[in-house]
């Protein structure tokens, strides 16, 4: 089996198992009142995200990654996100990352949050010298998580599980990491 064939394998086996949790807890919801099932939904629908900023000598880095979680129960929410960041090193490059990613959380004790996250991210990298090649390319991350929760703020470290030290956006397959959810 090829490189490219196995990945996609592992990808889909992987994001399976994931999506299998997402069945699991819908069938715990209840249909008494279509009215109440409404109003209970986007009352446990919690919102939050990402916001990044950095800038030195000609560089830029601006990152905004809204998500929202819809908390099942105490223990357990799952959720969307979108990502988009913009760097540029004057005279040298610019890039563009747009993406989303599919989230669970799982918090087995009030303080520990054990999170999955399978992100999905376009990159299109355009260079102001001939000396590198223009580049548009996807890159799928799989992150595993644990982070100490309080109350609305989570602070951790996840490692991506499909981390390509030639693709990925990240530095190393260690993130750290702090979600806020309203």
């Amino acid at each position: 089996m090829k490189y490219s064939q196995l990945f996609k394998t592992k990808t889909i086996i992987i994001v399976t198992f994931f999506m299998s949790f997402t069945m699991v807890t819908f069938s715990q919801i209840r249909n008494d009142n279509d009215n109440d099932n409404v109003n209970t939904f986007w009352q446990n629908v919690r919102f939050g995200g990402g916001l990044g900023l950095s800038f030195g000598d000609g560089f830029f880095s601006g990152t905004l990654a809204p998500s929202a979680i819809y908390q099942f129960n105490q223990d357990f929410g799952l959720g969307l996100g979108l990502n988009g960041t913009y760097n540029s090193l004057k005279n040298s490059y610019n890039s563009t990352i747009l993406g989303a990613s599919v989230i669970s959380l799982y918090s087995p004790i009030p303080e520990l949050q054990v999170s999955g996250e399978f992100e999905e991210l376009n990159v299109n990298q355009r260079f102001e010298n001939n000396s590198f090649e223009d580049r548009n390319y996807w890159v799928p991350a799989l992150f595993v998580g644990l982070g100490y929760r309080t109350n609305n703020i989570t602070f951790g470290m996840r490692y991506d599980l499909l981390f390509d030290r030639d693709k990925s956006v990240y530095a190393d397959p260690w993130v750290p990491f702090v979600r806020v959810f309203f």
